[in-house]
């Protein structure tokens, strides 16, 4: 693709950014993914990552069930981190039931839960599934580099194909505004025993959920709007113990053995655009909240769609 050093270079090595190189590199481009922070110290390493069901109308919907289709694929593959389990999503402020769900009957309602649904939905152990993402790059001759990118300028002269998947670096990066960072902190106790997962919504200030991961549980939850405090607060990591306890008994006997703590890339909407930098051809994928890894195959997918769509006019 013209004599640049690349085809494409992706900025941004958390679940968005490898899953586009991933996609790039696997249709025979030369893919060089830059990164201010390799893949396990990203916010991506500590997400709770269970892809949810999808309820969402137009392009949302669709990357919400191309996530679930493909992690749904990946389960049955060992080293991917992926796996299919069974739990229960429930809510306090509605007994409306959940399209396409199983409803539970009042006894499997978690005490103050005005309606519980029985849902089958893929679970994904990141650290397991960043390794996972990272070997499919590089079988595929992507290479990754820990390199600070101050501005798209800067590396648009090496590939005409550019993707930028930096989250919250994006406020920086391009200069948007529209991108919040939401505080999320989660508890990490060894498993007594659990193998289903538990989701509450909708999700507020704070939350319950716990997802079962080979030889531990990961609690939550909390959202903090604008709060970029990465270190752990003992009190809050307390009242998710509580709640997740209540509703789950076996927790008490659950040893602490971690504490995690995230920024999500929050924004209106998923920039999912093109725009020409330089005279190379950029797409923006960054903005998916708490919803990275779900939205993740669906929105790279499309990505690489965009910029091979174009790939004529950008040598």
């Amino acid at each position: 693709m013209g004599g640049r050093q690349y085809d494409a270079v992706v900025v941004g090595a958390g679940v968005i950014g490898l899953t586009v190189g991933v996609c790039l590199a696997e249709q025979g481009l030369r893919v060089q993914v830059y990164a201010r922070d390799l893949p396990a110290s990203t916010t991506s390493a500590v997400a709770s990552a269970m892809v949810e069901p999808s309820f969402s109308p137009g392009a949302v919907g669709e990357w919400e069930r191309a996530g679930i289709t493909t992690f749904t694929e990946l389960a049955g593959i060992d080293g991917t981190g992926g796996t299919v389990r069974r739990g229960r999503l429930a809510a306090r402020n509605t007994s409306e039931p959940l399209p396409g769900l199983d409803m539970c009957p009042p006894e499997e309602r978690p005490e103050g839960f005005t309606m519980a649904a029985r849902a089958t939905l893929p679970i994904v152990d990141m650290g397991v599934y960043l390794d996972h993402l990272g070997r499919r790059l590089t079988d595929a001759g992507g290479r990754l580099e820990q390199r600070v990118v101050t501005t798209l300028d800067e590396v648009a002269g090496e590939a005409p194909l550019l993707a930028n998947c930096t989250g919250l670096g994006a406020r920086e990066l391009v200069g948007d505004p529209t991108v919040r960072p939401v505080r999320g902190q989660q508890v990490v106790v060894t498993n007594p025993g659990v193998d289903e997962f538990f989701l509450s919504s909708p999700y507020e200030p704070e939350w319950t959920a716990y997802w079962p991961y080979p030889g531990r549980v990961i609690l939550g939850g909390s959202q903090g709007m604008d709060d970029e405090n990465t270190e752990p607060d003992p009190e809050l990591a307390e009242a998710i113990l509580s709640r997740c306890r209540a509703v789950e008994p076996r927790l008490r006997d659950a040893q602490v053995i971690g504490h995690q703590v995230g920024l999500r890339p929050s924004r209106p909407s998923v920039r999912l655009e093109v725009e020409r930098i330089g005279d190379s051809r950029c797409v923006h994928d960054y903005g998916h909240g708490g919803a990275g890894v779900t939205l993740s195959w669906g929105t790279a997918r499309e990505a690489a769609a965009l910029l091979l769509a174009g790939s004529r006019t950008a040598v």
